[in-house]
């Protein structure tokens, strides 16, 4: 499985030296990234973001908290470029599910990313509301849900499974805590994994022999211990 790398990002200067790499197909956003990178202007934050990337895909998320507004933001962010998806959460946070607005956006073939995704009830959810032709990924919070102790590969696996009927719908590893994962993503079969630039940096690292580790964990304990002079 070909799983492709999305740098999770907003910081436009980190977003200049991760467009340039190779293994960085696309970029992921959201309210919180944007507000990090001391984004003031939403939608001109935005536009420069897309002016670094070129032609690679981008998911810029609505903040709305309504469907009304949800469907206004994401016509307007759509209009952004073609190579941008509009996040849009499963559920607000009231805890009302957004099928309606997944299957009006999706029927006027808008892509969207759906996003806050943890389960495979949930997913049955969301097929039920989208157009088969419509460009759709589904981000599912892998490292989120094992932080509080979920084991989320199981619910994983179903999903890819019921997924293959829907040949535009993409899932997408999100939440990513080790550089393993992505090993994990492209055996399980996952389309996208989206991944931190400290992350991507040590996948770039990738293929170090176990004595290279021993010896760089030797050096690492005994160049610390001659800084601070210990002495026994």
């Amino acid at each position: 499985m070909n799983t492709k790398i999305y740098c999770d990002i907003a910081d436009l200067n980190i977003i200049r030296k991760f467009t340039k790499k190779k293994i960085v197909n696309g970029f992921t956003t959201n309210p919180s990234l944007m507000r990090k990178a001391g984004a003031k202007n939403y939608k001109s934050y935005s536009k420069k973001i897309l002016n670094v990337i070129g032609n690679k895909p981008v998911s810029f998320e609505v903040f709305a908290d309504n469907k009304k507004d949800m469907i206004r933001q994401a016509k307007v962010i759509s209009s952004w470029g073609k190579n941008v998806y509009v996040k849009i959460p499963i559920i607000n946070s009231k805890g009302l599910f957004m099928g309606d607005v997944i299957k009006y956006l999706t029927k006027n073939k808008i892509k969207i990313n759906i996003t806050s995704v943890y389960n495979f009830q949930q997913v049955l959810k969301i097929i039920k509301n989208i157009n088969k032709n419509s460009d759709v990924i589904i981000s599912m919070f892998v490292g989120r849900a094992s932080d509080v102790g979920k084991n989320p590969i199981p619910e994983l696996k179903k999903i890819l499974r019921i997924i293959k009927k829907y040949k535009k719908t993409k899932i997408l590893w999100a939440s990513v805590r080790e550089p393993y994962n992505y090993f994990q993503a492209k055996e399980l079969g996952c389309h996208i994994i989206t991944i931190p630039p400290s992350i991507i940096e040590k996948i770039e690292k990738f293929g170090k022999t176990y004595n290279d580790l021993t010896v760089e964990t030797v050096k690492g304990f005994l160049n610390d211990s001659l800084k601070s002079r210990f002495k026994v």
